[in-house]
C-alpha cells in the first residue's frame, strides 16, 4: 500500500523559484543575462580545471578499486534481496538514462571540431589530429563519465539500502560527517543539485529538439523546416512523452522504452557497420582506442596548462562539469534500480557494458565521419552551414536508403532522451518527498509533471530566444562547480565504506567474522518471479 507523500516544501520551491527568477531574468534582459552566465562559467572552468580533472580520474580509481576490493561482494539490500529488475532491464535502462540524446548529437560532430581545431600542440588536418580526436572522444564519452555516475551510484545504493538511510544527495555525505552534520546539509545539496540537473535536462532536450528538427527537415526534404514554431512542437511532444512515462513508474514506462530503444540501437549500429567504411571503422577504432588506453592517465589529466591556449577548458573538462552537474540526482536513480545486486554487478551495469557500448558506438559514427569528410563529403561544411545536429544527418546521407536510416535516428532520439528525462524526473520528484522507501519507490505524479513542464518551458524559452543551448549548458555547468567539492566529500564517503563495509551495513548475517563480505548468489528479479509465476498459472490451464 502506498503511502501519503510528505513534501519536502524547501526542496521543492527553491530550486523551482530559481528556474522562474531564470526565465523571468532571460525574458527581461537575455543578452546581459546569459553574458554573465557565460562570464562566470569561463572563470570557474579557467581557475578550476585542475580540480574537476583530478575528481573525474579519482572516481575511475575509486571504481576499479572498488570492483576488485572484497567491497565488490557486498550484495545491495543484503543476501536476500530480490533485484527490482531483471538483468537486461537493468543493462538497458542504465545505458539509456547515461547516454540520453548527447552521444548520438556529438558522434559525428566533435570529430569535426578536434580535426580542424585540436589543441595547440597538434597540426590541424594531420594524421596525428586524427588519431588524437578519436582518443579524445573516447575519454569523453566512455568510461570516465561512467565512473563519475557510477561511484556516487553505488554508494547511495549501499547507504540507501544496506545503511537504511534517507532517499537524499546528503545522505551520501554520512560517511565522512556525522549523521546530523549529513541531516543538516541536505536539504540545501538537494536544492542545488535539482537546479542544476533541471538546466542540464532543458539543455539535453534542446539537444534532442535540434536533432528531430534538423532530421525531419532532411527526409521531408524542407517541407518541414527547423523553425522556432516547430521547435515549440517538438518540445510539446517531448514533454508529454516522458512526463506521461515518468507517471506511470519505472517497472513500466521506463521498462518499455529502455527495451524498444535497445532494438533500434542494434538495427542501426549493424546498418552502419555493414553498409557505411566498415573496414575503416574497424581500423581506426582499434587505433584510437589503443591511443586512449596508453595514454589513459595523461589525457585525464590534460589541461592544457603547458600550451596555454585554454582548449582542454572547453571540451573535456567542460565535460567534466557538465557530467558532475547530472551525477548527484541521476546516481540517486541508478542506485535505486541497483537493489538486488551486487557492488561488481553494478559496476558492470553502470560502469562496464554502457562504455563499451558507447565505444562502439563512437567507433561507428565517429570513424564514417571522418571517412567521409577525408572523402571530400562535406560533412564539416554541412555542420558549419546547418549547425551541430546536422553533421550526423550528413554522414547518414552517404549509405544507403538514407530516408529510413534517419527516420530510424530520430526514434532512438526521441525514445532515448524521454527514457533519460523519465528516469531524471522520477529521481527529482522522489527528492522532494519524505516518502521514498526502500519498498514504496514512486513519488506524487503531480510532482513529476511540474518538473515536467518546468524543464519544457526553460528550455523552449531559451532555444527561441538564442536558437542555441549553450546559455543552459553553461547555466547547467555553475551547478557543476559546487557539486565538484560534493564529490570530494561523496568519494571520501565512499573510501570509507569500501574499506570497512560491515561497519555501516545493517545486515550483519552477510559478513564473516573479521567484517569481510561473504559472497552471494544473486536471486531471481521479481520481473522473473512474476514471469515463471504467469506460466505455471498458463500450464496449468491447460
Amino acid at each position: 500500500m502506498t503511502k501519503k507523500s510528505n513534501i519536502r516544501w524547501a526542496v521543492f520551491l527553491i530550486p523551482w523559484l530559481l528556474v522562474i527568477a531564470t526565465i523571468i531574468l532571460n525574458l527581461v534582459n537575455g543578452e546581459t543575462f546569459n553574458a554573465l552566465i557565460m562570464t562566470l562559467t569561463s572563470f570557474i572552468l579557467g581557475n578550476f580545471d585542475w580540480l574537476f580533472a583530478l575528481m573525474a580520474f579519482i572516481c575511475v580509481v575509486l571504481v576499479v578499486a572498488a570492483y576488485f576490493s572484497p567491497f565488490g561482494n557486498v550484495r545491495i539490500g543484503g543476501s536476500k534481496a530480490k533485484p527490482i529488475l531483471n538483468q537486461t532491464n537493468y543493462i538497458w535502462i542504465v545505458l539509456c538514462t547515461i547516454m540520453a540524446a548527447g552521444i548520438l548529437l556529438w558522434a559525428c560532430a566533435e570529430p569535426m571540431y578536434h580535426y580542424y581545431a585540436p589543441p595547440g600542440n597538434i597540426t590541424p588536418k594531420s594524421p596525428e589530429a586524427i588519431t588524437f580526436l578519436m582518443k579524445d572522444i573516447f575519454l569523453e564519452w566512455t568510461f570516465t563519465p561512467m565512473c563519475i555516475y557510477g561511484m556516487p551510484a553505488i554508494l547511495f545504493a549501499f547507504l540507501f539500502y544496506n545503511a537504511k538511510k534517507k532517499y537524499s544527495i546528503g545522505s551520501m555525505l554520512f560517511p565522512a560527517f556525522n549523521s546530523k552534520m549529513a541531516d543538516k546539509a541536505s536539504p540545501v545539496i538537494d536544492c542545488i543539485c535539482l537546479f542544476a540537473l533541471v538546466c542540464g535536462m532543458a539543455a539535453s532536450m534542446g539537444s534532442a529538439i535540434f536533432l528531430v528538427a534538423d532530421g525531419t527537415s532532411s527526409i521531408t526534404n524542407g517541407a518541414v523546416s527547423s523553425t522556432p514554431s516547430t521547435w515549440t512542437i517538438i518540445a510539446v511532444i517531448i514533454v508529454a512523452a516522458f512526463v506521461t512515462s515518468a507517471i506511470s513508474g519505472v517497472m513500466n514506462g521506463i521498462r518499455i522504452l529502455s527495451t524498444i530503444n535497445s532494438r533500434i540501437y542494434m538495427v542501426l549500429g549493424l546498418f552502419v557497420f555493414l553498409f557505411g567504411p566498415t573496414a575503416y571503422i574497424l581500423k581506426l577504432t582499434v587505433e584510437g582506442f589503443g591511443a586512449f588506453v596508453s595514454t589513459f592517465c595523461q589525457s585525464s589529466l590534460f589541461i592544457s596548462a603547458a600550451d596555454g591556449d585554454g582548449w582542454a577548458m572547453w571540451w573535456p573538462v567542460f565535460y567534466w562539469c557538465n557530467w558532475m552537474a547530472w551525477m548527484p540526482v541521476t546516481s540517486i536513480f541508478l542506485g535505486k534500480i541497483s537493489k538486488g545486486y551486487s557492488v561488481k554487478e553494478a559496476i558492470r551495469v553502470i560502469v562496464v557494458f554502457p562504455a563499451l557500448f558507447s565505444v562502439a558506438w563512437l567507433g561507428l559514427f565517429s570513424a564514417s565521419s571522418v571517412y567521409y569528410e577525408l572523402a571530400g563529403k562535406g560533412i564539416n561544411d554541412a555542420m558549419v552551414a546547418g549547425g551541430t545536429a546536422s553533421a550526423t544527418y550528413a554522414v547518414l546521407k552517404q549509405l544507403p536508403i538514407p530516408v529510413i536510416s534517419i527516420a530510424v535516428f530520430l526514434s532512438i532520439v526521441f525514445v532515448s532522451f524521454i527514457t533519460a528525462s523519465d528516469s531524471n524526473t522520477n529521481a527529482m520528484a522522489g527528492l522532494c518527498t519524505d516518502s521514498i522507501s526502500e519498498n514504496d519507490a514512486e513519488s506524487p505524479a503531480w510532482l513529476k509533471l511540474v518538473w515536467g513542464i518546468t524543464i519544457g518551458v526553460l528550455c523552449v524559452i531559451f532555444v527561441r530566444a538564442f536558437k542555441s543551448t549553450d546559455a543552459l549548458k553553461y547555466l547547467s555547468n555553475l551547478g557543476g562547480f559546487p557539486i565538484v567539492f560534493l564529490l570530494i566529500i561523496i568519494s571520501i564517503s565512499f573510501m570509507k565504506v569500501m574499506c570497512n563495509p560491515a561497519k555501516y551495513d545493517t545486515f550483519t548475517e552477510d559478513y564473516d567474522e573479521l567484517g569481510r563480505p561473504i559472497p552471494s548468489k544473486r536471486l531471481k528479479s521479481e520481473q522473473d518471479e512474476e514471469k515463471t509465476r504467469k506460466k505455471e498459472a498458463k500450464t496449468q490451464t491447460t
